[in-house]
């Protein structure tokens, strides 16, 4: 998924920059704006929030 959703077809020059562009994708998009069906068309990053809050509240 990741290959055809950013980076198919592009070239890097070094793999430290392979790598935080990689980094880069999940962390602002595919965690925060991406909606995720089995996670019932949420994000990872809402999930883990209500989880979170869950937690804290049961503590």
């Amino acid at each position: 998924m990741l290959k055809n959703e950013m980076f198919h077809r592009y070239r890097f020059a070094t793999r430290a920059k392979a790598r935080f562009a990689v980094m880069q994708y999940i962390e602002v998009f595919y965690n925060r704006q991406r909606l995720h069906s089995t996670l019932g068309y949420r994000t990872p990053a809402a999930v883990h929030a209500e989880w979170r809050e869950r937690v804290a509240l049961a503590a």
